[in-house]
């Protein structure tokens, strides 16, 4: 029967497992800790299994459920919320981290809290902000804050690196991080090309012929095309990159997903009507404790909050 003693060789016997993880691994026990001190050290997780736990048990990754990913306040249970996307960039980047023999425990981390500080309403919500407020306004930047001072998760610098530096210039300092800005990438063009065709927006066959031809006709091979790419031209190498053909690729898939559903008359019909509602709900907020707390509050909204806040604040 297991002793006391037994329970305190658990940790160490995890920090001996991922020993065997690639040389350009981030290693838990050479994380760079915390911003705060912790007096208890927890003798069944790593650092960074505890920070996976910490975010799926946040408030603020619960109300990712409620949250537009592209169309707003969606009738249709199977169109994704930004919850979903975030377990399908959890997915892929796990994937990732698996057969390149990284830390799947940090990757994972970083992929459940990438999107921690979005705003309701998707990137129009963020757009509001970002005009409204005086500084403006980042989901990522605005993660930060959520983990740290809102939720006091306090995260490892390594996470918290991979949340700030998910999208934008800015490139992480592990690879577990660089994997998780990629595959955030792939996880939204894919599942928004099924989105949109569910919706309407677009049709499988207004895909052009080259993009169908390289990656592929299902989400499936797309997302296997590109993972493929990843692991050939990362694979024992201190960086995370693909051959310049599939970046290529990806990015004008990007451009074409932007023109033709993003902006697409369709998809923006109702933007006016959502940046209204930020907007008139953050000065609402601001009037009464401030910039800082109104930006806390409004853009930790679900989209159902914010209609109702507005409908009951701003309708009167």
């Amino acid at each position: 029967m297991p002793t006391l003693d037994d329970l305190k060789q658990i940790k160490e016997l995890l920090y001996q497992k991922e020993e065997g993880l690639s040389p350009f691994a981030q290693k838990s026990k050479e994380s760079r800790g915390r911003n705060k001190k912790e007096e208890n050290d927890d003798p069944f997780r790593t650092e960074f299994q505890i920070d996976k736990d910490r975010i799926i048990n946040s408030k603020a990754f619960r109300r990712l459920k409620r949250k537009t990913q592209v169309f707003y306040t969606p009738k249709n249970d199977h169109l994704r919320t930004r919850l979903t996307h975030t377990l399908e960039v959890s997915q892929i980047s796990r994937t990732l981290a698996c057969i390149l023999n990284l830390n799947e425990d940090l990757t994972e981390a970083i992929a459940l809290g990438h999107d921690l500080g979005h705003a309701p309403f998707g990137h129009s919500g963020e757009e509001a902000l970002m005009k409204i407020t005086k500084n403006g306004f980042k989901h990522n930047v605005h993660g930060i804050r959520v983990v740290e001072v809102i939720e006091g998760l306090n995260l490892t610098k390594e996470t918290l690196d991979g949340i700030l530096n998910h999208t934008g210039i800015g490139k992480p300092y592990t690879l577990e991080g660089q994997i998780v800005k990629i595959a955030d990438r792939i996880a939204y063009l894919n599942h928004d090309i099924e989105d949109a065709i569910r919706e309407d927006v677009i049709k499988e066959g207004d895909i052009p012929k080259e993009f169908r031809e390289y990656f592929g006709k299902t989400k499936s091979e797309r997302i296997n095309t590109v993972i493929k790419d990843m692991y050939l031209n990362s694979v024992n190498q201190n960086e995370i990159k693909m051959s310049e053909i599939c970046v290529n690729f990806l990015n004008n898939l990007r451009s074409w997903m932007f023109k033709n559903v993003y902006f697409s008359d369709k998809t923006k019909q109702e933007e006016y009507k959502i940046k209204k509602i930020v907007s008139e709900l953050f000065k609402y907020y601001k009037n009464l404790h401030g910039e800082v707390e109104a930006i806390d509050y409004v853009a930790g909204m679900s989209d159902q909050f914010a209609i109702a806040a507005h409908k009951e604040i701003c309708q009167k």
